[in-house]
């Protein structure tokens, strides 16, 4: 393989997968079931995840980029831009955990940079792939309950047992790594963002987060429409819990993922932290994410996430953070 070329597609794609962490295991089913050949790497050898699914474990991160047409980059979000341009510059297609980078001008050279390289580039805002969010874009967008006037998201759990999460300093942060999920929704269903306002409880002492932490962000959105995200790391034992409202001039929309039933919230064969991350459930969102890139790659149409959707979450992100730093003021968002 020239490393410096775009891979040729395969029936049968090679992936690596940069990281060990919770979320690696899903995306590892996630191309298992394309039948993609899987090969990963971490700091810490995986020897455990990689006899549960049975993948090679390749020596460094530039040795898996060496042997793969496609990487994933599932590892802490400081290493997405130095692995992202890394994997880009010898021509590989990239899948980037959320949030992109660390900055919205990182954020931006790297969608800069796939595109100079020819190569497809996906942030992981998986929640697109849930079918309750789903039905309820589509919704939105046909009209179906009038135009849409607010929008009130949240997310919560347990939170993460990693400590760098807890350090916003370090790439961590409550609102960087869990409600950016729900700023790619308020983003999807109203469109771009003139004005950001956020609050943090308790706030970040030198930027470290104490457990339990819970914030809130307000969006106002160039077409007026008002959307309030909730989120919270709540400590020890807290199931994870979605909600979405979207009310609209003629009706409401509402998805509560507590009232899923066991089976239908885990029906996958892989289950990811049930304090922490996004849930399987019987629609399979994290395939479905996986299975749009490869026939986005296939086909050179565009997937339902792109690099500048996941640039303007990371822009929201941004404001979010000016304004915990300014005492919850609000924040223009350029345009």
């Amino acid at each position: 393989m020239n490393p410096g070329r775009p891979a040729r597609p395969r029936q049968t794609p090679r992936v690596g997968l940069i990281g060990a962490g919770a979320i690696a295991a899903a995306h590892l089913d996630a191309w298992q079931a394309l039948g993609a050949e899987c090969v990963i790497s971490s700091r810490t050898r995986p020897t455990a995840l990689a006899e549960r699914f049975g993948v090679e474990i390749a020596d460094d991160a530039d040795a898996l980029i060496d042997l793969v047409d496609i990487v994933g980059i599932l590892a802490p979000t400081p290493t997405h831009l130095d692995l992202a341009l890394r994997a880009m510059a010898r021509g590989r297609h990239v899948v980037c955990e959320k949030p992109l980078a660390l900055t919205s001008a990182e954020a931006q050279h790297l969608a800069e940079a796939a595109d100079a390289a020819g190569v497809r580039l996906l942030p992981a805002h998986v929640v697109r792939y849930f079918a309750a969010y789903r039905q309820i874009q589509q919704a939105v967008a046909s009209g179906g309950i009038g135009a849409l006037q607010t929008l009130r998201l949240s997310r919560a759990g347990a939170g993460p047992t990693t400590a760098w999460f807890y350090d916003e300093n370090a790439g961590g942060g409550l609102i960087r790594d869990l409600l950016i999920h729900d700023i790619d929704q308020a983003l999807w269903l109203a469109g771009p963002v003139t004005s950001v306002s956020a609050r943090q409880d308790p706030p970040s002492v030198d930027g470290r987060l104490s457990s339990p932490v819970t914030a809130t962000v307000e969006l106002t959105h160039a077409n007026g429409v008002a959307s309030r995200i909730d989120g919270g790391w709540l400590g020890e034992g807290v199931p994870f819990r979605t909600t979405i409202e979207a009310v609209g001039a003629t009706g409401a929309l509402a998805h509560d993922s507590a009232g899923e039933t066991g089976d239908a919230a885990r029906a996958s064969s892989v289950d990811t932290d049930p304090g922490y991350l996004p849930p399987q459930t019987e629609d399979h969102p994290y395939r479905a994410q996986i299975a749009d890139f490869a026939e986005a790659i296939r086909t050179g149409r565009p997937a339902r996430v792109t690099p500048a959707d996941g640039v303007a979450a990371v822009a929201i992100v941004d404001a979010a953070y000016a304004s915990l730093a300014a005492g919850g003021a609000i924040v223009p968002v350029p345009a």
